[in-house]
């Protein structure tokens, strides 16, 4: 999506034009803070947002005054509506208030405004522009500024550990109230996501990045809400419950990730150079490595007893299972059970073209220097396992995994 085919028209505008950008605002019993919230941003995006907006209040089962504050804010500010729920629960809210929503960028921020406003346009703007799918505020990024308590500073920076640790995550912040996400990318994603309350971000975040979906961070300044009646005890022991779950979803196949690539992964970089495929050699290549260095301290160690041949053949099989079953699971981002008795019989048949190349190159070496070294025979099996590692990269993406990546 380019600016280009954006409208024109500045701030709320009149009905008859779409909104551009819908921000949504998760709340329940917040009626004391909803209306500052709520006018506030109004005034901020009439002033310096260039598009149509919506603000949206998706009001979670509130019991107390919110659903009339909500009701008269809408009657009273253009541009601002209300989705009330039945159900509590902060990410059934977001859920269902961006499927609804017909805005080309969908957002989100909490209702006590933590975030300082002046990032909502760079948060967006990477959006608009079509240069990245998801963007997030981050408290945690080089250059943002934060005021909080050690206690919350502690937790915040231990749970992202966990998801880099667990979860492989590469962002730097999941839980910053202060997100945007394009529709398109949201039609596809919100379906896969199972979370209803707050690990409802950490999921989807996880999701986009598994698909190969550009997050763009921003550095944001942020105030602790020191009013905040978040139950931090329960809430992470519902994160953790939730990182259990999706780790296992990911490990099993349950989550689609090589649909989801194929569907909203990025275009190659290079033409004709596939996506992926340069973060797939780096991966095939570090395996490559360790395996090389297994191979031939293996061989070593069992060639003073069963001779050249026998010692090639044992410490070549060992490793090569070893091989077919890491890159499966971290070069060609494969899970579950489905598939893996198939993909190492096709990786034992590599390695019968592997024990090929090898005892060509160790015969060659007696008949070339009948009288020869152990730093010989190691140099010849090196260069020809360099070429048993290109030779097996290219037949693992073309034939092996080629129906599962």
């Amino acid at each position: 999506m380019s600016t280009e085919t954006l409208p024109r028209a500045v701030g709320a505008g009149a009905r008859n034009v779409g909104a551009v950008l819908d921000v949504v605002i998760p709340v329940h019993n917040e009626e004391a803070d909803l209306g500052p919230c709520v006018r506030r941003l109004h005034a901020h995006l009439s002033e310096s947002f260039p598009y149509p907006f919506r603000i949206t209040v998706a009001d979670n089962a509130s019991t107390d005054g919110t659903p009339e504050v909500a009701k008269a804010l809408g009657v009273e500010l253009d541009g601002v509506e209300v989705l009330r729920l039945a159900e509590k629960g902060r990410g059934r809210a977001l859920k269902r208030a961006w499927s609804a929503s017909d805005a080309p960028v969908l957002a989100y921020m909490d209702v006590d405004l933590s975030t300082d406003l002046n990032a909502l346009l760079p948060l967006v703007a990477p959006l608009l522009s079509g240069h990245s799918d998801v963007s997030i505020g981050s408290r945690l990024a080089r250059g943002s500024r934060v005021v909080r308590g050690p206690k919350r500073e502690f937790i915040s920076r231990s749970y992202n550990r966990i998801l880099r640790t667990t979860l492989s995550a590469n962002f730097s912040d999941a839980q910053c109230g202060f997100k945007a996400i394009r529709r398109d990318v949201a039609e596809q994603l919100l379906p896969l996501v199972e979370d209803t309350g707050w690990f409802f971000d950490t999921e989807l975040l996880v999701l986009a990045q598994r698909a190969g979906l550009r997050i763009h961070e921003v550095p944001v300044d942020w105030i602790d809400d020191p009013d905040s009646r978040v139950d931090i005890v329960a809430t992470a022991v519902a994160d953790l419950k939730g990182i259990a779950r999706l780790g296992r979803a990911l490990v099993t196949g349950k989550v689609p990730v090589a649909a989801l690539r194929s569907r909203l992964g990025r275009a190659p970089l290079v033409e004709g150079v596939p996506a992926g495929l340069p973060a797939q050699l780096l991966r095939f290549g570090a395996i490559g490595v360790l395996s090389t260095v297994a191979f031939l301290g293996l061989y070593a160690l069992l060639r003073p007893e069963i001779g050249a041949q026998a010692a090639n053949f044992g410490a070549l099989l060992t490793t090569a299972i070893a091989n077919t079953a890491l890159n499966r699971r971290l070069t060609f981002a494969i899970r579950g059970g489905d598939g893996a008795v198939r993909h190492q019989v096709q990786g034992l048949l590599l390695f019968a073209l592997g024990l090929a190349l090898n005892a060509a190159a160790l015969a060659g070496l007696d008949a070339a220097a009948p009288v020869h070294s152990h730093a010989a025979e190691l140099g010849v099996l090196l260069f020809a396992n360099a070429v048993t590692t290109l030779l097996r990269f290219v037949l693992m993406r073309v034939w092996v995994f080629r129906k599962d990546i």
